[in-house]
């Protein structure tokens, strides 16, 4: 893939983000991608828990490596002609000049954007502390504009996922700071309540605003549209989900002797016949990295 083709995807990933709210599907490997692709979503996001499980691993940066992870993002840029966002866990670092460096890495493999959340994965300490947090994201957005890429940075404030006491109230704190520090996009996971997605969208505008939806909430895309939200992503749910009906499928083998779980399942020939006609689109080269 050339440069011009990056920068192509780049600036239609930016251009997404300027008006209404558009869905990021979170594929976990090659085919999940492409079938995404499929449906005409017009970008992409990586999952590091749906990539884990497909490893047999945990979703924490101990047990994928930052290798693993670059490969993994740099697989899904080039299985799509489509731009797709980084989910790069912390950075696979805790100082910011190493954060900046792995930043470099991470932009080497075409991605359109990336995130980087302030979790810790320390149950003592959950959140980086926030001077730190906020240095974190500033040596970010410094590499992405070294990189005079354009690719657009994602900052996360882990607040609701890691139980802090007031979730929404330091969310708001520690996002307005990554905007300031020079994140592009600002999003709080585990953020459920419509009052509380609007104040954060609030907080942060102009800028856009991501939002996770892990499990169904009872809204849809018009209804969080109607909040302010710029972006939607589903996390590892879709991976999930893809999960779920083998687990429910294997458990019924293995613990009913039946096949029940087969009932419903899309057909082998649907699949095959999509994969028959995707084969010959877009370039299937793959794009590696070192890490």
């Amino acid at each position: 893939m050339s440069d011009a083709d990056f920068s192509a995807r780049r600036a239609a990933f930016r251009k997404l983000h300027e008006s209404s709210c558009f869905g990021l599907p979170n594929p976990w490997d090659i085919g999940s991608a492409r079938y995404l692709r499929g449906l005409g979503f017009k970008a992409l996001a990586t999952s590091s828990g749906g990539f884990a499980f497909s490893r047999g691993l945990p979703d924490t940066d101990r047990a994928v490596s930052r290798h693993m992870m670059l490969e993994h993002i740099a697989e899904i840029v080039a299985a799509v002609d489509l731009p797709v966002n980084a989910d790069f866990q912390s950075g696979y670092a805790v100082a910011p000049q190493e954060i900046a460096k792995n930043v470099e890495m991470c932009i080497e493999t075409g991605v359109a954007g990336l995130s980087i959340e302030d979790a810790t994965n320390d149950p003592q300490k959950p959140l980086h502390q926030f001077a730190l947090a906020v240095d974190r994201i500033r040596a970010a957005s410094a590499a992405v504009k070294a990189s005079a890429t354009g690719v657009l940075l994602t900052a996360r404030a882990e607040c609701y996922l890691t139980g802090h006491p007031e979730p929404l109230k330091e969310s708001i704190r520690r996002l307005q700071a990554y905007a300031e520090a020079g994140a592009d996009v600002l999003y709080a996971p585990g953020v459920q309540k419509r009052e509380e997605i609007k104040q954060i969208v609030a907080a942060v505008k102009p800028k856009p605003v991501n939002l996770l939806m892990g499990s169904n909430l009872g809204m849809t895309m018009a209804d969080i549209a109607e909040l302010g939200v710029r972006r939607v992503s589903v996390g590892s749910s879709l991976a999930r989900a893809a999960w779920s009906g083998f687990v429910r499928a294997a458990k019924a083998i293995a613990e009913q002797g039946s096949f029940a779980g087969f009932d419903a399942l899309v057909p082998y020939a649907e699949l095959d016949e999509f994969f028959r006609q995707d084969l010959g689109k877009g370039d299937r080269r793959r794009y590696s990295v070192r890490g």
